[in-house]
């Protein structure tokens, strides 16, 4: 029997839908299958991959591809463990096309092996999100239609971001006997959320049903492949494998804010990347004191040692979420939302993160954009009543007080969020904050502009980095945000950069169209090739695939150059660092500090666009 991936494409505009199948090997999943359908369609498209429902650990992340608002190329976001009941739908992927006339609940609902339910209801949206925006929605649409599920079944939704930015995220959490959790789950990078509301009408879609299809549950089988491997069953792999996201006796902490904050010293990020400016010293004495003394500490005895801990929906070792009550603490939202914004308290920081989340913001971008504004506060170069508020940030690092200081930050940075909000809102950022900030700087001066870090795409296209001091995330990849780039801190020549950046995008890719979390990448992109070899005899082709599919996107790969001093004045600090602090020989690197140090302007060009050509020269033709 042919294998298909079996794809329901639904018009919004009318209600009507239907199905339509592609065979396994031509496509692989909700990646290349995706884009194949947003070229088609401009669609917005949500799938699993095709292990989803299997016995592998991290098999269930649910994909979400289209042309980002935000970033404007191609885009791929993703959110843990809501594939798992996606796939009782009995379907690979959900291809949404046309705009309902007004904002919607999609219902998907398939009972006892028949025909999937299909159904679009009319919901006043502005109204309920007054209770606490994405959280209230999400209420809502379990009370109006959590009834017709005989199992849990699970919400996606988005904010009040999604309709006046472009950079709304979507939100789910798992529901447990009949009641929602407090597990965030976010596929909140490229402003997805502001696509499904502002291009596709969606505000909430609800789905689940009874179907079960054969999934691969052989665990005696998938034992034998890891030994043969590793000389480990799977699970004994997997436990090693997500040790970073669990507990790392190494740092006495866990997961990616834990392991990330007790390691990053020498490379602290904070008040909108002004620290790259310090010496080493500073930052680590800075980094004792906020930081480790107080941030990390806080988060230590609150979640670490009281073993907060969940999964993302699925059953999964590396139980990820580390939570203080109904607050979720990962790295990068705790990071923009917190020190790049000032900021070096938990309670500052749940309310800040708390109010993005709740308002439906892709929190890393918003914290991006946010600290960029404070540092255009404390240096008068946007007054307060421009931005609605009437307070000025506190960001004298001298004398800095970690408790009063950080929710001080905290509370001008929700008034902003706010502020950019609503049709009277007083920031207009609904073409982005890129264009924004070119338009501020037209009348300003270019001072204002040179602080704002982020990749530029096409002509209004952004995306604030992935939170690590390396050049790889300010590389000119087709698809920024995501780890489609190498983002360890160890130094590379920048034409290499680009090819093995181009290896991390197609094994990251593979892994994604595969429906796979890459907190299990320790094994999964070693075993996955054989596994699907072994199941559906199409390793040669999945391996193929990646690179087929990379090459796709890259040719709409339209980054620009750099646009803001502070991004060159990044890689330049990083330069000197790998030379300085991190004792590195290396002619390339002596060769590059000299012309940076010589003209940073052109030193800065040339660099960047030697990654570019070593990602073209990785992706040719094969």
């Amino acid at each position: 029997m042919e294998n298909t991936l079996k794809v329901l494409i639904l018009d919004a505009a009318t209600g009507f839908y239907k199905m339509q199948r592609y065979p396994l090997g031509n496509f692989f999943g909700p990646v290349d299958l995706g884009l194949h359908l947003s070229g088609k369609f401009n669609s917005l498209n949500i799938g699993v991959g095709v292990l989803a429902g299997s016995i592998f650990p991290g098999s269930n992340r649910l994909i979400f591809t289209g042309f980002s608002p935000a970033w404007g190329g191609f885009y791929v976001s993703s959110m843990g463990g809501a594939g798992l009941v996606f796939d009782d739908l009995g379907i690979s992927l959900l291809c949404i096309i046309g705009k309902a006339p007004r904002p919607s609940i999609l219902r998907l609902n398939r009972q006892h092996g028949e025909e999937i339910e299909v159904d679009l209801s009319y919901v006043k949206v502005s109204e309920v999100w007054r209770n606490e925006g994405v959280y209230g929605l999400m209420d809502y649409v379990l009370q109006q239609h959590g009834t017709a599920y005989d199992h849990d079944p699970r919400i996606l939704a988005v904010g009040p971001a999604a309709e006046f930015t472009d950079m709304g995220g979507i939100i789910s959490v798992p529901i447990k006997a009949g009641k929602l959790s407090h597990i965030d789950t976010w596929a909140g990078r490229g402003g997805l959320g502001s696509k499904l509301l502002q291009q596709h009408g969606i505000a909430a879609i609800i789905y689940g049903g009874t179907h079960i299809d054969e999934d691969f549950r052989d665990r005696k089988v998938a034992d034998e492949w890891f030994e043969a491997r590793y000389q480990q069953k799977m699970m004994a792999k997997d436990i090693e494998a997500t040790k970073k996201y669990r507990f790392d006796p190494a740092f006495d902490s866990g997961g990616t804010f834990g392991v990330n904050y007790s390691s990053n010293a020498s490379k602290l990020l904070a008040f909108n990347y002004q620290s790259i400016y310090w010496t080493e010293e500073q930052r680590c004495a800075f980094h004792s004191k906020h930081i480790k003394g107080h941030y990390l500490k806080q988060f230590n005895e609150e979640t670490i040692a009281t073993k907060q801990f969940s999964t993302c929906g699925e059953p999964c070792v590396a139980v990820c979420k580390k939570n203080n009550g109904i607050y979720k603490k990962d790295y990068e939202p705790y990071q923009t939302l917190g020190p790049l914004c000032g900021i070096f308290d938990q309670r500052a920081a749940e309310k800040l993160n708390r109010t993005a989340d709740s308002l439906g913001y892709d929190a890393i971008s918003a914290g991006g954009m946010l600290a960029w504004l404070l540092e255009c506060l404390s240096k008068n170069l946007i007054s307060p009543s421009e931005l609605g508020v009437n307070i000025k940030p506190r960001w004298n690092i001298d004398d800095f007080d970690t408790v009063a200081d950080s929710q001080h930050n905290a509370e001008l940075g929700c008034q902003i969020l706010h502020n950019c909000l609503g049709k009277s809102r007083i920031i207009d950022i609904g073409e982005g904050a890129r264009k924004f900030a070119r338009r501020m700087a037209r009348e300003k001066g270019k001072e204002l502009m040179d602080s704002f870090v982020f990749n530029s795409f096409g002509r209004r296209g952004w995306m604030v980095p992935n939170q690590y001091w390396t050049p790889g995330v300010l590389s000119p990849m087709p698809a920024m945000g995501r780890y489609y780039m190498h983002y360890s801190g160890q130094y590379f020549p920048p034409r290499l950069l680009g090819k093995i950046n181009v290896d991390r995008m197609k094994t990251e890719l593979m892994l994604d169209n595969l429906g796979i979390c890459r907190f299990h990448r320790a094994w999964a992109e070693e075993m996955l090739p054989e596994i699907i070899g072994a199941i559906y005899g199409e390793k040669a082709n999945l391996l193929l695939n990646a690179h087929i599919t990379s090459r796709r996107i890259n040719c709409r790969n339209a980054a620009v150059f750099w646009e803001a001093e502070r991004t060159i004045d990044i890689v330049y600090q990083y330069l000197l660092n790998q030379k300085i602090e991190a004792k590195v020989g290396d002619d390339s690197l002596d060769y590059w500090i000299t012309r940076f140090t010589e003209d940073k302007q052109q030193a800065a060009m040339d660099y960047w666009y030697e990654i570019r050509k070593g990602i073209d020269e990785s992706l040719g033709e094969l």
